[in-house]
């Protein structure tokens, strides 16, 4: 096989338990439209993103919550171009009384200037939220380790 040229990522496709309550945060959250959207009973779906661009996928087809101990999705992060979107973000998280994994805004490594705020959805799913620069050089909350690996 040839080494693809350009690739990128696409979408995520996300399975959810309940598309009202998931459709009410990510839009609160990250700002996205509706781009498609399926009402049929049982088979309930929507694309979500911005300036018409797909990102992330809802298909209402589970049950409990967000499995960590189990192989697939490890978390899904989005890349904005400042800390103060990040942290912005944060206040509408808080807001809705979302669980964080770390208080605040922390770096990706060990004095790094990336970071950003890891949370999760309302199914559990682990999500980031992250700017290129502007976070404060400090400790990790993972030493040794990338903060977005073991949490």
């Amino acid at each position: 096989m040839s080494k693809a040229k350009n690739i990128q990522t696409g979408h995520v496709g996300l399975n959810i338990t309940d598309m009202d309550r998931s459709l009410a945060f990510y839009r609160a959250v990250f700002g996205f439209e509706i781009i498609a959207e399926g009402k049929e009973d049982h088979r309930r779906w929507a694309f979500l993103g911005a300036e018409g661009r797909l990102l992330v996928a809802l298909w209402q087809q589970s049950t409990g919550t967000f499995a960590k101990d189990r192989p697939g999705l490890h978390h899904l992060s989005f890349q904005v171009d400042t800390i103060e979107e990040v942290k912005a973000t944060e206040e509408v998280l808080r807001e809705l009384g979302t669980h964080f994994d770390y208080d605040g805004v922390v770096p990706h490594g060990e004095n790094g200037t990336s970071g950003g705020i890891f949370f999760t959805d309302p199914d559990g799913t682990r999500l980031e939220i992250y700017a290129p620069t502007g976070a404060d050089p400090a400790d990790a909350p993972t030493p040794g380790a990338p903060t977005c690996g073991f949490f």
